[in-house]
């Protein structure tokens, strides 16, 4: 809140958000003083400054967890190569939540998924990682030079998370893949393509991993799918798997007693 003979009467010809943002101001004696609500949140500091902390107006609640928008955007903002970063809550789907992370790059700078995830799982939760990360050459604003938070892409601009690759080979993998589209709503899901990168968060592992036992004769656990996130590397592993529980069954059958 701001408060002071620089305060204004409040907004020309908007008498609803006068009401919200401009309040009687406790801690004057003037009878008609006002302060501003901002909306933004920061802390006092010992050396007298005041220190930026984000927004306080953006918590969202993401797989029963409350979220701070605000934090993840300062996180990001620390992230090499990041001049802009914004985050918001898209719920495209009915129960389907995500955070989507919306970043401008310092020029000539290729930013990388991959970098920015391990970036902030260093110093964030996992629940508090977006779930996919558009880079955008500006970020939209308002008239008056605000961000326009209306204006942001969907995720059919996810440029960052989609990669350039070649589509899936052989049955397992086209059986990921299709899976994959499904789950993380990715409209192309290549051989090299993370499921991380493309949106999966640990609740996802969990549905893919039954919807995988409920459909097919493949058996993976929590752990290799986080050990082997690249659709190829985890048909791989399932291939080499299946291979092994062949050979066991071959084993088996040839140790069985031929009757006399």
């Amino acid at each position: 809140y701001i408060g002071g003979a620089g305060v204004a009467k409040g907004y020309l010809n908007r008498p609803e958000l006068t009401a919200e943002r401009f309040l009687r101001d406790p801690f004057s004696a003037a009878p008609n003083a006002r302060m501003y609500k901002t909306g933004d949140l920061g802390r006092w500091l010992s050396d007298g400054n005041i220190e930026y902390r984000g927004r306080n107006d953006f918590q969202v609640k993401i797989r029963g967890f409350r979220i701070e928008l605000g934090e993840i955007e300062a996180k990001l903002s620390e992230c090499a190569g990041v001049r802009e970063a914004v985050v918001i809550a898209r719920e495209d789907v009915a129960g389907d939540k995500r955070l989507i992370a919306y970043l401008v790059a310092d020029e000539g700078f290729d930013l990388s998924v991959a970098d920015l995830r391990q970036a902030l799982a260093r110093k964030l939760a996992e629940y508090m990682i977006p779930s996919a990360f558009v880079q955008l050459d500006a970020m939209p604003l308002t008239a008056n030079g605000k961000l326009d938070r209306q204006a942001l892409p969907g995720l059919d601009s996810m440029m960052l998370a989609a990669r350039q690759n070649e589509a899936p080979q052989g049955e397992i993998e086209e059986t990921l893949a299709a899976m994959w589209r499904e789950l993380l709503r990715a409209p192309i899901v290549g051989r090299q393509d993370n499921f991380f990168e493309l949106g999966g968060h640990s609740l996802l592992v969990v549905q893919f991993i039954h919807r995988l036992q409920a459909e097919t004769s493949y058996r993976i656990a929590v752990r290799d799918l986080f050990q082997h996130p690249v659709l190829l590397e985890l048909a791989a592993h399932i291939a080499a798997a299946e291979l092994l529980l062949q050979v066991a069954v071959t084993a088996d059958a040839s140790d069985e007693s031929v009757p006399v």
